[in-house]
C-alpha cells in the first residue's frame, strides 16, 4: 500500500499505527478461488441466521411448539454465533484455515440436513446452538483471509464482500424465506437451503486452498483461563440479550442470574486477554485512534442498521399482517444493490482525491436522514411508502460499512489480521444482539406510552361523542396508531443515533488512498520505506 510512513518520531508514540508494508504477493486465481468460496460460506452463514428468525413461525407451527420454547431456536443459535467469533481465528491458523473451514462448514450442514426431521425439543435446541458455533465461525474466517492474502490494490474489494454480510445477506433473507415459505411451501428449506451452497463452497476451498500440518505447537501457549471464561460469558451475555424482553429484564432470576455471571465472566476474560503473551483478541490494538474510534463506531452503526430492513418488515407485519414474500421488495431495494455498491465504494476509496472520513461521515449521515423520513410513518404506510427510505439506506449502509472498515484496517499490519477479524465479528455479533433488544424494549415502552395516552384522552372525550362507538372498531383504530406512532419514535431514536455518529467518523485519523499501480522494482523499495 502506498501509505505514507510516519515520521520516525512517531514511532514511539503508542497509538501510533504500525507501519504499513509496502506490498503483498499478488493474489493468484487459485486463492481468488478459495477465497470466493470461503465468500459464499460466509454469506450463506449470515442468510441462515437471519432465515431461522424470520420463518420461526412456520417452524414453531409445523413442529407444535409455543412461542417461549420456539423463542429459544433463535437464541441459542445467535450465542453460537457470538461464542464462536473471538476465538476462531485462532484455531483456523493452528488447524490451517482450509481444515478448519471444512471441518465448521461440514458440521454446520450435517446438522442443517437432520433439524427439520428433529422433533425432540431439547434435541433441537442442541443441534441450533451447535450450529450457530460452526456456522458463526465461517464469517471470521472470510475477514481473516482477505486482510492475509488480497494485495493492497483489490484489498478494498475484499473487504467489501465482507460487508455485504451485514448489507446484503439479511436484506435478502426476507425474499428468501418468502420462497421457502410461501411459494414452495415448504419450512424445512429453511435449514436445508445451507446444503447446496456448502457442497459449492467446500468443494472450492478444499481444492484451492493448501493442505497445512497442524500447528500443535500452538496449544502449549493457548490462552486457556480466556477460554474458559469467555465462552460462558458470551453464551450467558447472549442469552440475556435475547430473551431480556420476553422475561422482563431485571424481574426474571434468569435474566439476572445470567448477566451477573456473564459480567464476572467477561471481565475475567478480558483481563486474561490483556496480559497473555498469546492472546485470542489482542485488547492493545485499541490503543490505535481508528480502532477504538471505529470499533465505537461501528457498535452503534449495526443498531442503527435495523431501521433498515427490520424495522419497515415488523411495522407491516404487525399492521397489515404481511408475511415474508409480502415485506420482500423492501428488503431487495436495500440487498441487491450490494451486489455492486460495495465495489463502487472500494473503487471511489482508491481514489487519490477522495477522504474516507468523509465517504463514512455521508454514509452515515444518509442512513440518520432515512430513520427521520421513516418518522414521518402513519398506519395508511405499505410497503410502496417505504421505498424513498430504502432507497436512502441502500447508498448510505455500504458508504458507511465499507468506510469504517478500510479506515480501521489500515493501521493494522496483516500479521494482525487475524486479531483485528475476530474484534470485528464479536462486535458485530454481540451489536446485533444488543441493537434486537433495545428497539424491542423501546417498542414496548413506547407503545405502552402512546396506548395511555390515546385511551385517556378517549376516556376525557367519549362520553361527548353524539354517537354510540364501536368498541371492537376502536380498539383496532387505537393499537393501529399505537404501532405507528412508536415505530415513528423507534425511527427518531435511529436517526439521532446516526447523525451524532458522523463527528466521531471525522475524528478518525486520515488514510490516503491505497496504491493501485505497480509494485516498485526491488531496487527503488527502500524509497518506499
Amino acid at each position: 500500500m502506498s501509505v505514507p510512513a510516519p515520521a520516525p518520531a512517531s514511532a514511539s508514540i503508542p497509538t501510533a499505527p504500525p507501519p504499513i508494508p509496502p506490498g503483498a504477493p499478488p493474489l493468484t486465481a487459485r486463492a481468488g478461488i478459495g477465497l470466493f468460496g470461503i465468500f459464499l460460506a460466509a454469506m450463506m452463514a449470515g442468510l441462515n441466521s437471519r432465515s431461522g428468525s424470520l420463518g420461526l413461525a412456520d417452524v414453531r407451527g409445523a413442529m407444535g411448539y409455543g412461542t417461549d420454547e420456539a423463542s429459544w431456536l433463535s437464541t441459542l443459535y445467535s450465542a453460537g454465533e457470538l461464542l464462536a467469533m473471538p476465538f476462531t481465528t485462532w484455531f483456523a491458523i493452528t488447524f490451517s484455515v482450509r481444515r478448519f473451514h471444512l471441518a465448521m462448514l461440514a458440521m454446520a450442514a450435517v446438522i442443517a440436513a437432520i433439524l427439520p426431521l428433529t422433533v425432540n425439543l431439547n434435541l433441537l435446541l442442541t443441534l441450533r446452538l451447535v450450529q450457530g458455533i460452526c456456522a458463526g465461525a465461517l464469517i471470521p474466517v472470510l475477514m481473516m483471509s482477505a486482510l492475509r492474502t488480497l494485495p493492497p490494490p483489490i484489498r478494498l474489494h475484499g473487504l467489501a464482500l465482507y460487508a455485504m454480510t451485514a448489507t446484503f445477506a439479511p436484506n435478502v433473507a426476507i425474499w428468501i424465506v418468502g420462497q421457502w415459505t410461501d411459494v414452495i411451501g415448504d419450512w424445512r428449506w429453511l435449514y436445508w437451503q445451507f446444503i447446496p451452497v456448502a457442497l459449492i463452497s467446500g468443494t472450492l476451498v478444499g481444492w484451492a486452498l493448501p493442505r497445512e500440518p497442524i500447528l500443535w505447537k500452538r496449544f502449549g501457549s493457548i490462552n486457556g483461563v480466556a477460554l474458559l471464561t469467555g465462552v460462558p460469558g458470551l453464551f450467558l451475555l447472549a442469552v440475556a440479550l435475547d430473551q431480556g424482553n420476553r422475561l422482563d429484564w431485571f424481574h426474571s432470576p434468569l435474566i439476572c442470574t445470567a448477566m451477573s455471571v456473564s459480567v464476572i465472566c467477561l471481565i475475567a476474560y478480558a483481563v486474561s486477554e490483556w496480559f497473555h503473551p498469546a492472546p485470542f483478541i489482542r485488547l492493545q490494538l485499541l490503543a490505535r485512534r481508528n480502532l477504538y474510534i471505529g470499533f465505537t463506531i461501528f457498535i452503534f452503526m449495526l443498531i442503527t442498521l435495523i431501521s433498515g430492513a427490520i424495522l419497515p418488515a415488523n411495522f407491516l407485519a404487525s399492521n397489515w399482517g404481511y408475511r415474508a414474500l409480502q415485506s420482500a421488495p423492501i428488503g431487495l431495494i436495500i440487498g441487491l444493490p450490494q451486489l455492486v455498491a460495495g465495489s463502487l465504494i472500494a473503487l471511489l476509496l482508491y481514489r487519490k482525491w477522495v477522504d474516507a472520513r468523509y465517504v463514512f461521515a455521508t454514509g452515515l449521515a444518509l442512513i440518520g436522514l432515512a430513520c427521520f423520513r421513516g418518522a414521518q410513518i402513519d398506519a395508511s404506510w405499505t410497503w410502496e411508502q417505504f421505498q424513498p427510505i430504502q432507497i436512502m439506506q441502500a447508498i448510505g449502509q455500504p458508504m458507511a460499512v465499507v468506510s469504517m472498515l478500510f479506515l480501521a484496517t489500515s493501521v493494522v499490519q496483516p500479521m494482525e489480521g487475524p486479531y483485528v477479524a475476530g474484534f470485528v465479528n464479536t462486535l458485530r455479533a454481540l451489536s446485533t444482539l444488543l441493537g434486537s433488544a433495545v428497539v424491542n424494549h423501546l417498542m414496548e415502552t413506547r407503545e405502552d406510552f402512546h396506548s395511555y395516552v390515546l385511551v385517556d384522552r378517549f376516556g376525557e372525550i367519549g362520553q361527548s361523542l353524539p354517537q354510540s362507538i364501536d368498541t371492537t372498531s376502536l380498539g383496532t383504530a387505537i393499537t393501529t396508531q399505537v404501532l405507528a406512532l412508536a415505530t415513528a419514535d423507534i425511527y427518531r431514536v435511529l436517526g439521532v443515533l446516526a447523525l451524532a455518529l458522523v463527528p466521531l467518523a471525522l475524528m478518525m485519523q486520515f488514510i490516503p488512498a491505497p496504491n493501485t499501480g505497480p509494485r516498485p522494482a526491488p531496487h527503488s523499495s527502500p524509497s518506499h520505506g
